[in-house]
């Protein structure tokens, strides 16, 4: 309101009434009501979903054999997206005050008053309702309550008890970034399978070397919001070598799905080589975090990676697929 009475009060007492058709107000309305909906949109955290959804297609496929209907994937995607974005509003408003300390999400809707928190409380919920919905109706049931699953392990289990709790946090709360392998498979095929349930390993055991480092960037954020992230309460060494650790079960996952799903050697020699890359890259920052003296740990190049790993090996199953041997 306060803009468009600057706006109004801008205008020269010369220049008589305003005609209807200058545009002025309406454009003023537009501005703000875009604003608006983008602060709603940057509270659903549209990269995490971009992230989440990556696996969901190529399960879909891997569970269709081929290509599945269109309309079914944009149905799960789209349910499986409103689900993912409502746990994410739901994180902001229960998060918002440790949000306030950290200099990364500052800037986030909730902190800087773009959204309030009565509205970012109702926008989740609502959201969650709708995509709870929208996959019953549109896709199966299964999907449904496998999607309300994973909100709950993230809002519940992940923001509300363990984050603030434990250092192994992301570990177990991260269970709900898995669920999107199983959620895709359930579209296609009205159920869980043990191939999905291999893939959730992959996923599962990725998610530490992937948010550890970004965690190892800014440790002095979540120490001064009280957040025991492990690289807060640990040293670099002891992270390192459980990225390490998590990296090998990783990898034991992707190689296990060529015998479960059927998957050729091309896919196998494919995940095996993003495996050993990736690998490398963990036991690199061992190295550095042993050593002081061989440099930076270069954290930030294994958390680009690690999402560059979980792009390609979606990728690979999907090509795998429609190999015609």
């Amino acid at each position: 309101m306060g803009d468009a009475v600057e706006a109004v009060e801008a205008v020269p007492v010369t220049a008589g009434p305003q005609r209807a058709g200058d545009g002025r107000q309406p454009a003023a309305g537009r501005g703000r009501l875009r604003g608006k909906v983008g602060a709603y949109v940057a509270l659903t955290k549209p990269r995490v979903i971009e992230l989440l959804l990556i696996t969901t297609v190529p399960t879909m496929v891997l569970a269709a054999g081929g290509l599945p209907p269109l309309g079914l994937v944009l149905a799960t995607l789209v349910g499986g997206a409103m689900a993912a974005g409502a746990a994410n509003v739901l994180n902001c408003y229960l998060d918002r005050d440790i949000d306030a300390v950290m200099h990364r999400t500052r800037r986030r809707p909730t902190i800087t008053g773009a959204v309030t928190p009565r509205e970012t409380l109702v926008f989740g919920l609502v959201l969650g309702v709708v995509s709870l919905v929208w996959l019953w109706t549109l896709v199966n049931p299964v999907s449904a309550l496998l999607a309300a699953a994973a909100v709950l392990i993230y809002v519940v289990g992940y923001t509300m008890i363990l984050k603030r709790r434990t250092s192994q946090n992301i570990v177990w709360g991260g269970s709900a970034g898995c669920m999107p392998v199983l959620i895709g498979w359930s579209a296609v095929t009205g159920g869980v399978g043990w191939a999905p349930l291999v893939l959730f390993g992959v996923v599962f055991f990725w998610t530490p070397p992937h948010y550890w480092p970004l965690s190892m960037k800014f440790r002095r954020d979540y120490a001064a919001a009280g957040v025991p992230m492990l690289p807060v309460v640990a040293a670099d060494t002891r992270v390192a070598r459980e990225m390490v650790g998590h990296t090998l079960a990783m990898i034991a996952c992707s190689l296990l799905l060529v015998p479960v799903a059927g998957m050729t050697w091309v896919y196998g020699v494919v995940a095996l080589g993003l495996g050993v890359w990736f690998l490398a890259l963990c036991l690199g920052l061992l190295r550095r975090a042993r050593d002081p003296q061989a440099g930076r740990l270069k954290e930030m190049t294994v958390f680009h990676a690690s999402i560059t790993y979980l792009t390609a090996l979606s990728v690979a199953v999907v090509v795998d697929v429609f190999l015609p041997f």
